[in-house]
């Protein structure tokens, strides 16, 4: 996980997809290393993109980085519509009004994309940037896939000042 870190010595942006399950791996390296005295040497800034759904599991791993990162951190909440529009759980949590009130937080909606076009991208293994344009996909699944990501970057864009570094 240095490598993270090293790469910010050479780049302003850094972007690293973290497996589920990797709460624990990182606040432990993040202590090892102290994390607030790393990002002041660097004169960088970490921003966590956590995506919650219905299920409590996801709403405590925010809950356990929040705590434990603090303002440390900024923070960005991906409502991950994938498997359920509903987020019950996480809007009744505490962590929730923590994050918007105390830390600064910002929530996204990434919206369910059809099950069959999640199903034909994997078919094809393309992008969604890619299939727009490919030809085994229908014109109207291509508009809705087209359609689809437009609301994603635009959710994205709402939340820029977190996520890309300022000039």
């Amino acid at each position: 996980m240095d490598a993270i870190f090293i790469a910010l010595e050479k780049s302003n942006l850094v972007v690293v997809d973290c497996r589920a399950a990797s709460t624990d791996l990182f606040l432990d390296y993040f202590s090892e290393v102290d994390l607030p005295a790393v990002l002041k040497a660097l004169g960088a800034a970490l921003t966590l993109v956590m995506p919650v759904n219905h299920e409590l599991d996801s709403v405590d791993q925010v809950q356990r980085l929040a705590e434990q990162l603090g303002n440390t951190a900024g923070y960005v909440v991906v409502r991950n519509a994938a498997h359920s529009d509903s987020f019950a759980l996480f809007d009744s949590a505490e962590v929730r009004l923590r994050l918007k009130n105390d830390l600064g937080g910002r929530e996204i909606t990434m919206t369910r994309l059809r099950d069959w076009l999640v199903e034909a991208l994997n078919r094809e293994n393309v992008t969604i940037t890619a299939a727009a344009r490919h030809a085994g996909f229908s014109l109207l699944d291509r508009q809705r896939l087209q359609t689809w990501q437009r609301k994603l970057f635009a959710e994205i864009e709402s939340a820029a000042d977190l996520l890309l570094p300022t000039k």
